[in-house]
């Protein structure tokens, strides 16, 4: 008789999970867990909380949802609180657990942990591969990942994108483990509303992120993306998917599946190419954080060239507040700031402005998109700020947005600016330790 512990983490879904049908597969009775690490609460991360506010609402929905799919299944989800290895350790020792399966996950810090707790209970068997890839280790070739994105994808223009893994949810299911003997202190996930001004666009769950594909790929939209994927607003513009790939409320071969579907029965063209193409970005920057690891996170990044830049924090403040002498980034963060969400060309305006116009450490920044972020991933989020501040793995060495053309090109009748500044004027006579700005 084989007890097994499912630990969700970032794959919370049932489709398409390969560790969890694996780990299904492999035992006779089974534990649903997810740990909120309540150490990401708190502002360790450049002075910023590594999980914020919005992302939290989210995850409270995707348990919700997951808890009730698995209710549906005769089994409960337990929701703890604690540092991830102490809470599952003390679940092992109390219930004689003999299997743990879980996602392993892009992070540096998430796979040394989970690689400290394989090394801390010798004896379970733990199944364990990443869920939330198009690509598995063994199907990319280790020199696509020594240069550039272009790179990357001519080597993986060939490389076959597998069809979602079939569901092993079925009467044939494991026994539930009787978890009342687990003393350990639980998180009250069901509680409330949205705790941050503005209701979000997006909720968080499986069923919502199926949804989600449903309904973008029921429209023509998909046949339009390519060309209204810049734009600063507007619901279907882009795909909206990134919030529920952060999760794991769906894989990318969901997505993909979907894509090809749409393409069938509506045709090919370049933009629904090119939703597949940032699905690529998505993987290389995923692919590449791995082999990074903490150098992720380094000023240098792989370059060992020091960036120009350092913390100023009347410019900081002002760029987080969007209270700087520009509308267009300034709306652009309030919008951040009430919502979790900002178009993918409004974030590469905002970095820009922040390492290039104000000459702040680009950390700073990627930090604060950690904590204000719906759909932050560590992959995407802190690869797109090294590509800016020309520590990454762009060949062009960082990347400078001239904000007064963004904004003719993007905002030219200013409705953007006004829907987030309510028309207030936009002056600032502060004056910082360095003398910036010197006038509005």
């Amino acid at each position: 008789m084989k007890t097994g512990l499912y630990w969700f983490t970032d794959d919370l879904r049932l489709q398409d999970n390969i560790s969890l049908n694996a780990t299904l597969y492999a035992c006779d009775e089974v534990l649903f867990v997810y740990v909120l690490d309540e150490r990401l609460l708190k502002p360790t991360n450049y002075n910023h909380a590594q999980l914020g506010t919005c992302k939290l609402q989210f995850i409270k929905e995707s348990l919700l949802d997951l808890s009730e799919q698995l209710q549906q299944l005769g089994y409960e989800l337990l929701v703890l609180r604690g540092k991830p290895n102490d809470v599952v350790k003390e679940i092992v020792h109390t219930l004689s657990i003999d299997v743990i399966g879980c996602h392993n996950s892009t992070g540096f810090y998430e796979r040394k942990g989970l690689q400290k707790l394989t090394e801390q209970l010798p004896k379970i068997r733990f199944i364990s591969q990443n869920n939330n890839l198009l690509f598995g280790h063994k199907q990319i070739d280790s020199n696509a990942l020594t240069g550039s994105f272009s790179k990357f994808r001519k080597k993986t223009a060939h490389t076959v994108v597998y069809e979602p893994v079939d569901s092993v949810l079925s009467d044939t299911l494991p026994m539930p483990v009787n978890s009342k003997t687990v003393e350990l202190r639980s998180w009250e996930f069901r509680a409330g509303h949205s705790e941050h001004g503005v209701a979000s666009n997006f909720r968080g769950g499986e069923l919502e992120a199926l949804n989600a594909i449903e309904s973008y790929f029921s429209g023509e939209a998909a046949s339009r993306y390519k060309e209204t994927r810049n734009e600063l607003d507007g619901y279907d513009n882009s795909t909206k998917f990134s919030p529920y790939l952060a999760l794991g409320n769906i894989s990318p071969r969901q997505i993909v599946e979907s894509l090809k579907c749409y393409e069938h029965k509506h045709g090919a063209n370049d933009s629904t190419y090119w939703i597949f193409f940032e699905l690529l970005w998505r993987e290389f920057f995923h692919h590449k954080a791995m082999i990074k690891g903490s150098k992720l996170f380094a000023f240098s990044g792989e370059t060992h060239k020091r960036p120009l830049t350092t913390y100023y924090p009347q410019r900081f403040l002002s760029w987080c507040n969007g209270e700087t002498p520009f509308a267009l980034v300034n709306a652009l963060m309030r919008e951040l700031n009430a919502t979790g969400y900002m178009s993918n060309r409004g974030r590469q305006i905002v970095a820009s402005c922040l390492v290039n116009e104000f000459q702040v450490d680009w950390r700073y920044g990627a930090a604060y998109f950690q904590q204000q972020l719906i759909d932050h991933d560590v992959a995407s989020n802190w690869g797109n700020w090294q590509y800016i501040a020309g520590v990454g793995d762009d060949p062009r060495g960082g990347r400078h947005f001239n904000i007064d053309k963004q904004t003719q090109f993007y905002d030219p009748r200013g409705e953007f600016t006004r829907k987030w500044l309510s028309n207030e004027p936009v002056v600032s006579s502060e004056v910082d330790m360095v003398d910036w700005p010197q006038e509005g």
